[in-house]
């Protein structure tokens, strides 16, 4: 028995890293898991059912249940699939991680079209495909009197947040799922469903060199950068505890937690009528007196 006993859940990029962990703890939660995976590189190149078929054996072998599907997240059909797996396999859907990316890292004078549509490709359109088609599922579940406790939680990123030097690509798309994941909050609320974002910060594939320097010590018995640190707030997040919270983006590093809050209204200059482009650097300069300095970005000097 656990807090998502029954529920079932779809993982997607479930077959390393962050993915596979939220995956084992589902489990280990009672949940039942399509592990979805094209098992590619890191830059997306390659395909391998063998990534979600191994952690299909390690939760089997943890007495859970499983099933593995390499479905391509970005693709129209093949995310209608995917939800289609969770139907056929368990009789329903209660939750959709999406977790599913991998990087092309460049500057932005040296990056070419092709990177950037890949990794816009993975990550964004792989979060609005599974969404769209899970949340057409729970829509004709309430519509037919049976409104799902249903459970969104996407992944962004800290670079989706704060921008990070390198990887335009990756932090606009990042940047675009916290939005998706706030209209798809006010939109799928009628139907039962919550929908949430966390920006995780874990050693994976992708984060392993900017990691390296941060392995436990010896006995130290706690890793700050494992990605199983990341799970337990997702699993909480996919269970039916979680009813009240949506529209939201967490921060979760090592035994960290933290509640990100984004773009608000901030100060303000009305003069009544139109500005004269002679007056506005004026007024701009005390709207930047009055409001906080922003962040910087990752990897700015």
């Amino acid at each position: 028995m656990g807090i998502c006993d029954g529920r079932v859940v779809i993982v997607t990029g479930a077959g390393r890293g962050i993915g596979r962990e939220h995956a084992l703890e589902f489990a280990r939660q009672g949940a039942r898991v399509v592990v979805n995976d094209l098992g590619t590189a890191l830059d997306g190149g390659g395909r391998s059912s063998g990534p979600a078929l191994a952690v299909v054996a390690e939760i089997h072998a943890l007495g859970g249940q499983a099933v593995a599907s390499g479905e391509d997240v970005a693709d129209w059909d093949g995310a209608a699939r995917l939800v289609g797996t969770a139907v056929s396999a368990y009789g329903g859907l209660d939750v959709l991680v999406n977790n599913a990316g991998f990087v092309r890292d460049r500057m932005l004078v040296s990056m070419g079209e092709g990177e950037w549509d890949d990794v816009v490709r993975v990550h964004l359109k792989g979060h609005f495909l599974p969404l769209r088609h899970a949340a057409a599922y729970w829509r004709e579940r309430a519509k037919s009197g049976s409104p799902a406790a249903a459970r969104v939680v996407n992944t962004s990123s800290g670079a989706g947040l704060l921008g990070s030097v390198g990887q335009a690509n990756y932090a606009a798309a990042k940047a675009g799922i916290v939005a998706l994941t706030q209209v798809a909050a006010a939109e799928l609320g009628r139907y039962g469903v919550t929908v949430n974002a966390i920006a995780p910060a874990a050693r994976t594939r992708m984060t392993e060199e900017v990691f390296a320097a941060t392995m436990a010590a010896p006995g130290s018995g706690f890793d700050a950068m494992h990605p199983a640190n990341v799970s337990p707030l997702v699993v909480w997040l996919g269970s039916a505890a979680s009813g009240d919270v949506t529209g939201r983006v967490f921060e979760v590093e090592g035994g960290t937690i933290s509640l990100a809050t984004g773009w608000r209204h901030g100060p303000r200059a009305d003069r009544g009528d139109r500005w004269s482009p002679a007056d506005v650097g004026e007024a701009v300069t005390k709207l930047l007196a009055e409001a906080p300095e922003p962040f910087p970005v990752y990897g700015a000097s």
